[in-house]
């Protein structure tokens, strides 16, 4: 069995006096698409901002390829190849679509390939291609969220953490968001997809962790997940 790329065990968070976060444990393996589905609430931004660490675990560890990320500061993460697409999307809005995917690749230094890859993000994102002088202030909400993923990418990412991708879109642009994770992970990448629409999430990845009040209420494969009567009670409206 091939060795989990990310391994969360036991891990507790919480900042204000809020238990955040109470012991949970996620593996993901190199290429897979996990879902992290729940209510408003439950912990799930916690668990990614902690990911890419932004928010110090309480107790706990994270493994990402065999090492700790205990004391690992945030932009270390991301040279080591962790990246995440903010709910909210966290654009640089007065800046242009190009500098702020060019933002993504800060800590790379080859020039070369950065201008391949900016190449690459404009194919994967044709809209952002159209778009790359216009300031990212002024796009749409499905078109801000294509400069989000594109600028992640541009670090070149082995775990890519998406935060609610589908938030405030309309169904048509994340129709599109969604076919261009699926392609994201048909290449191999390794996803965790945290996402509110779980029938949407479900149909996407692999397999899925159920998150309640800061716990791992239920785990599977996707097809289990859409098949469970709580989850279908609970989160998918049947």
């Amino acid at each position: 069995m091939t060795d989990p790329l990310l391994q969360i065990r036991d891990l507790h968070v919480g900042y204000g006096g809020i238990r955040a976060v109470k012991g949970i444990h996620l593996d993901i393996a190199p290429g897979e698409l996990v879902a992290l589905i729940g209510n408003n609430g439950a912990g799930k931004t916690t668990t990614l901002k902690t990911l890419a660490g932004l928010l110090k675990p309480n107790s706990g560890e994270i493994r990402y390829d065999g090492n700790s990320l205990n004391g690992v500061a945030a932009h270390q993460r991301v040279s080591m190849g962790l990246a995440l697409v903010p709910e909210g999307r966290g654009i640089f809005a007065h800046l242009s679509v190009s500098e702020n995917l060019l933002m993504g690749a800060y800590s790379r230094g080859n020039s070369d390939e950065i201008a391949a890859d900016l190449t690459r993000m404009y194919a994967l994102f044709p809209r952002l291609h159209e778009r790359k002088q216009q300031l990212a202030g002024t796009l749409s909400g499905g078109e801000q969220q294509m400069v989000a993923m594109a600028r992640a990418l541009m670090s070149r990412p082995r775990l890519l953490m998406l935060d609610e991708p589908s938030m405030g879109l309309a169904p048509l642009m994340v129709k599109n968001i969604f076919q261009t994770v699926r392609d994201i992970s048909a290449q191999g990448m390794s996803i965790l997809l945290v996402e509110q629409n779980a029938k949407l999430a479900l149909q996407v990845a692999s397999r899925g962790y159920v998150m309640e009040s800061g716990a791992i209420a239920l785990s599977g494969t996707s097809k289990e997940l859409l098949e469970s009567a709580t989850v279908q009670r609970a989160y998918l409206g049947d």
